[in-house]
């Protein structure tokens, strides 16, 4: 039997989708073709009506996720033309509720298609029909398995690319896939150096014991598809369930799910079965609880034998607010058990790694107005929306981008281009491709100096067509808590992207989301002649070139 997965990561099998069921990650074999589909969007509209919504009015979780699911198996099964699987879904972001009255839509697409399995994007717009006012509810991603019935096998074509935006997101799949199938060994390395950090001792915090909340559901014939298999989507209506409630016990309101880390499905379960939900609070980040939520099935026989299978894992996220919608300040926690010290720091561990997923998903160039030109070609790009300000600069460089991302991923010689870098050392190398860095940063007029623990992610492409990446995200480390002679700021998303042009030429786009907060940090004229940006530019532009005979062990 695997362990408790409450406070685990494991990277498990399958589940079904609209249902759950079993299979491998990439099928070989005798394998059956299936023809690329020109157009695999799929739309479900639902008007919210009182029997969707939780007491405050809002459509619940619940049932959104209950549409999301069975609209993305549809977009799959129209690009494999057969019954599919759920086997994920995971880093779900909620952004706005949705209340009685209004309308949801929800579109799907198959982004990237690989030997039998594929990522679906979903996106989720909430409207007013009184004010006609269109808002983003939830951003996913999830991945399915195509089933043919019987013993055949089927291998998927590729998905037809018709947009500059189908080539973004195709691209984007690999890497998202990558995360996906290494996740376990990045969680398994945090956890390692976290049991380094010695016994966690929190004086004034409290047990999670009282969180534990324990559920059961028979699957009946409304839970489950013509196959008999259950509803991946109402499983995950039923595990935000006890996870709600486990939340609300240590937060005494009413929680609100902001995102999900993970919904992972181990196994199939069919009409009959009894499903055991089992669900405890991880741990505590100010304003946010992690819930981790643990399903067993049972068949009859397995249910008077005490022999249960384990067919999912999830971790949830939730917000608590007060009755004029402010969050709420959350107490410590006080792992209490072993076990409680387990999933304690496996939640600061997921919380380390919810990374690069929304890397450049906001800079596709339709989505950014060029502001700035300059006689160095170097083009600057903004978008602004409410309070993030998103940046693209783009320049071409003399130099092979293989170097041009050695230089550009190795963040301790930024300082030789990049002024706002007073410090960086390495605190963490999870693997050769993740570093965790702790950089300086000097002070605005009036303001302490700045510090950043962030998380630097490389990659190298599949094809040559594809993109170097590399990542920053800021991350939470319990070494490395903030001082009071600096003033502790964040890296929403950024990065690069290096794209090769010739053998001794590259394109290089560097990418940051910020705050307003940040604004002046990263793009201190953008109202005026961003001289700023474009004086750092060529700084990075020069060094690079400078140093084109670099060698490092990355380049293979």
């Amino acid at each position: 039997m695997a362990p408790s997965p409450l406070g685990d990561g494991h990277v498990p099998t399958l589940g079904l989708p609209g249902s759950q069921g079993r299979g491998a990650m990439e099928e070989r074999g005798a394998m059956e073709g299936r023809g690329a589909v020109e157009r695999g969007d799929v739309c479900m509209c639902q008007t919210v009506f009182p029997s969707h919504a939780d007491h405050r009015g809002e459509l619940s979780a619940g049932q959104l996720l209950k549409w999301m699911d069975a609209t993305a198996c549809l977009a799959a099964e129209k690009h494999a033309g057969v019954s599919c699987v759920t086997a994920s879904m995971d880093d779900i972001q909620f952004e706005e509720a949705a209340r009685v009255g209004q309308i949801i839509t929800i579109k799907t697409k198959v982004n990237r298609a690989f030997k039998t399995s594929m990522e679906v994007g979903i996106k989720v717009m909430v409207q007013d029909v009184l004010t006609n006012v269109e808002k983003i509810v939830s951003v996913a991603y999830a991945t399915y398995i195509a089933k043919p019935v019987g013993a055949g096998k089927i291998e998927l074509e590729p998905v037809k690319l018709l947009s500059t935006e189908d080539h973004l997101e195709h691209s984007l799949a690999i890497e998202r896939r990558r995360i996906r199938l290494g996740y376990e060994q990045v969680f398994q390395n945090l956890m390692h150096e976290s049991n380094k950090e010695g016994d966690y001792c929190e004086k004034d915090g409290i047990s999670t014991d009282l969180t534990h909340v324990q559920s059961i559901e028979l699957i009946q014939p409304p839970h489950a598809n013509h196959h008999g298999n259950t509803f991946g989507g109402q499983i995950m209506a039923w595990v935000e369930k006890v996870a709600s409630i486990s939340a609300s016990r240590l937060c005494h309101s009413y929680p609100v799910l902001k995102s999900v880390s993970m919904f992972k499905f181990w196994g199939p379960s069919v009409v009959g079965d009894r499903l055991v939900f089992s669900a405890i609070v991880n741990n505590t980040f100010q304003n946010s609880v992690e819930v981790g939520v643990h399903v067993e099935a049972y068949n009859c026989e397995e249910w008077i034998k005490n022999q249960a299978r384990h067919i999912n894992s999830a971790f949830l996220i939730f917000n608590a607010v007060n009755d004029s919608g402010e969050l709420l300040t959350l107490p410590r926690i006080k792992p209490t058990t072993q076990d409680g010290m387990r999933r304690y720091r496996g939640a600061i561990a997921r919380r380390r790694i919810q990374l690069i997923r929304y890397i450049v998903d906001i800079y596709s160039n339709h989505s950014l107005d060029l502001i700035y030109c300059t006689l160095f070609q170097i083009k600057i790009w903004t978008h602004e929306e409410g309070e993030m300000l998103s940046l693209k600069v783009e320049m071409q460089v003399k130099i092979p981008s293989h170097l041009a991302f050695c230089l550009l991923s190795d963040f301790t010689l930024r300082l030789q281009w990049d002024k706002h870098f007073l410090t960086c050392k390495v605190l963490q190398a999870m693997d050769e491709d993740d570093k965790i860095y702790y950089v300086t940063s000097p002070p605005m007029t009036g303001h302490k100096p700045r510090d950043f623990v962030i998380l630097v992610s490389q990659r190298q492409p599949f094809k040559p067509s594809e993109p170097y990446i590399v990542a920053v995200k800021s991350v939470t480390l319990a070494s490395m808590p903030p001082s009071s002679e600096y003033w502790r700021s964040e890296i929403l998303c950024a990065g690069f992207h290096i794209y090769s042009d010739s053998d001794s030429s590259c394109t290089v786009c560097y990418f940051n989301q910020v705050t307003s907060a940040v604004t002046p940090y990263f793009a201190a004229n953008l109202a005026g002649s961003s001289k700023s940006i474009e004086d750092t530019a060529l700084e990075c532009r020069k060094f690079l070139e400078m140093n084109n005979s670099f060698k490092s062990v990355n380049t293979t």
